[in-house]
């Protein structure tokens, strides 16, 4: 009979992450600041929705940004170019951003002198779904190109959004893309999801967008 010791790990496994978020958020409220974690596959728009979105808030709004990526600085740097501070966070070849991560950006970064900080997170579909950053919300991109299928590949991304942003609606006629069948599926998955249909390119249905997230900063206790 064997006698290896088995110890079942799994329940407790990203406890002390959890931890260190829920600590990041009582900060966060107490600051009244708030922390929006953007997930999106490479390719999908992430930049250039964060781009739009700050240049219509940016004068109602102290805004920050952090940009988590492997290596480089170069979205960090397009962020710099818009006047918005920002910074760059390195995760040392981690294929998302953790907590305690996010954490220390926010030690560096003085988090307090802001109303809204976005954390730009490092794409895919898989790793930042998993991990749970301390944001006050967070929000999927999933663009047109990439097929209305995605929320049955990735369930749990979709699962743990509050939001789900539809960009590049401007190549709808390149693409077979099913608005009702998306939507359906993600809310599936997550029946409360608030779902806009957007385009970074062309800003056609931005408002709705910068609409609702204003209406989260207003209301913050």
């Amino acid at each position: 009979m064997s006698k290896v010791r088995v110890i079942d790990v799994h329940t407790g496994i990203f406890d002390e992450n959890n931890r260190i978020a829920d600590e990041i958020r009582r900060q966060n409220q107490a600051d009244q600041t708030f922390l929006v974690n953007i997930m999106a596959s490479p390719g999908a728009g992430k930049t250039s929705v964060l781009l739009r979105t700050i240049r219509e808030l940016k004068k109602q709004y102290r805004i920050g940004v952090m940009e988590a990526d492997i290596d480089y600085a170069i979205d960090a740097e397009k962020m710099e170019c818009e006047g918005i501070p920002s910074i760059q966070v390195h995760t040392g070849g981690e294929c998302a951003m953790d907590a305690a991560m996010t954490k220390q950006a926010l030690f560096e970064f003085s988090s307090k002198d802001f109303d809204l900080i976005f954390l730009e997170n490092v794409g895919n579909l898989v790793c930042p779904a998993e991990n749970d950053t301390g944001a006050s919300v967070n929000v999927e991109i999933l663009s047109v190109p990439e097929g209305d299928d995605k929320p049955l590949k990735y369930p749990l991304m979709f699962q743990v959004c509050q939001v789900v942003l539809i960009n590049k609606i401007d190549t709808k006629k390149f693409f077979a893309f099913d608005d009702e069948a998306v939507t359906a599926r993600i809310h599936a998955l997550n029946p409360d999801a608030k779902i806009f249909f957007l385009s970074a390119k062309t800003g056609e249905g931005f408002d709705q967008w910068t609409d609702w997230l204003k209406a989260q900063l207003e209301s913050r206790d």
